[in-house]
């Protein structure tokens, strides 16, 4: 029998205990669970964020990459939507989440309903039930099947069939655990998720205490700020939540004024035993859990600012349209814009932390993670544009030949 460790109140991190804890917990420190391969990402993650944009690949795709390396891009999809292992539904964001989480959500599907409309959008009672009677009749549909997703306005005007669609799925009337051609396969419960968790309706309380305590183990060590954001709880839900979440009150040298003052939890089976093992070295998407929110990864990552340039004017872009942070030795030291032009991995933008006094690790590092981009999405050659510092064009250059 194993006994649980003895962790006390206020137990005290360095910084770097912290991140290491936290690189553990997102499955980049340490040998990777292969046996469990793309599922067993998405289970110890809690949440892979969707996204439509694609430059070197979606970042559902990039994120069991990262953990895992070049792991067959038809098996990632496979282990999202081949219907038993994985639902979608609003988590951080738009999310694949673990079939074993529903109950979980079953406060924000009531919480949906409650308020009656999804984002302000209406749709008449006669559209709502005629997506449903659809699909009882005649099997799963997505939106185009059933009836078009679009009116003839821009392409987030939704025709009243996709808000109706979209508003089941909110609900808990549809759900969504395939995609075809990146379209929502919209399909009733009762067919698709299991009996036992359909029937497993938890109080909001309940879900609530479940999703910080989830939370605690996929973040390691977190604020609470940490913990609202990873399932968009509010303050209330997790100050409520907290005394029975099981996570333990630490504080971190380091982590600055607001974290001492809001609090700092862990998962106490992180606090068991310093996490060992390798590094992984790798690009990351922007969307990956590991720094999707950006305070955070300020925090962990001594100061590394990063932002998602997508949806910034072109002219006001820093690092680049698809920034993708270079992990490598447990930090972030560098930023990838990538893109392909047929069997070429274009770099259009590269930088270093350090700037110009860049070491050999971190160049070796940063085409080492290049390297096994392009051959995992198919890549012969690579081609770097701007760099931020032209004086790491030459070794850079160098070591991507070798």
């Amino acid at each position: 029998m194993t006994t649980q460790p003895t962790i006390l109140p206020g137990t005290e991190l360095t910084a770097d205990e912290a991140r290491r804890i936290v690189l553990a917990a997102q499955g980049l420190l340490g040998a990777p669970d292969r046996r469990a391969g793309v599922p067993g990402v998405l289970r110890s993650l809690g949440a892979v964020q969707l996204d439509t944009i694609s430059t070197l690949a979606r970042s559902h795709e990039l994120v069991p990459y990262a953990r895992l390396g070049p792991v067959g891009r038809p098996a990632v999809e496979a282990a999202y939507w081949r219907g038993d292992t994985a639902f979608e539904y609003w988590s951080h964001a738009a999310c694949v989440l673990p079939m074993s989480t529903w109950p979980d959500f079953a406060f924000r599907r009531r919480h949906y309903r409650g308020r009656g409309h999804l984002w302000g959008h209406q749709v008449t009672p006669e559209a709502y039930a005629s997506v449903l009677d659809r699909l009882r009749a005649e099997g799963p549909l997505t939106a185009t099947g059933l009836g078009g997703a679009k009116n003839r306005g821009e392409w987030w005007d939704w025709s009243e069939t996709k808000v109706a669609a979209e508003r089941a799925l909110a609900f808990g009337d549809v759900v969504c655990v395939r995609r075809e051609g990146w379209k929502r396969v919209y399909d009733l419960p009762e067919r698709v998720i299991p009996a036992a968790l359909l029937a497993e309706e938890p109080d909001d309380a309940e879900c609530v205490r479940r999703l910080v305590a989830l939370a605690g183990r996929q973040l390691g060590v977190a604020t609470r700020a940490d913990l609202m954001d990873q399932y968009r709880l509010t303050r209330a839900q997790v100050d409520a939540a907290l005394p029975d979440s099981g996570l333990v009150p630490v504080t971190v040298a380091g982590w600055g004024e607001r974290a001492a003052k809001e609090g700092t939890w862990a998962d106490p089976t992180a606090l068991a035993a310093a996490p060992r093992g390798r590094h992984r070295t790798t690009l990351l998407s922007p969307f990956d859990a590991l720094v999707w929110d950006r305070p955070r990864t300020a925090r962990v990552f001594g100061g590394f600012e990063h932002r998602l340039e997508a949806y910034v004017p072109a002219a006001k872009r820093v690092h680049g349209y698809f920034v993708m942070p270079l992990l490598a030795g447990g930090r972030l030291i560098g930023r990838v814009d990538p893109a392909r032009e047929g069997r070429t991995l274009v770099a259009r933008r590269l930088s270093f932390e350090a700037g110009p006094k860049v070491t050999e690790r971190a160049l070796t590092a940063m085409a080492d993670a290049i390297r096994e981009a392009a051959t995992w999405v198919g890549c012969e050659t690579i081609r770097i544009e701007h760099l931020t510092h032209e004086t790491t064009r030459a070794p850079l250059n160098a070591l991507l030949t070798t």
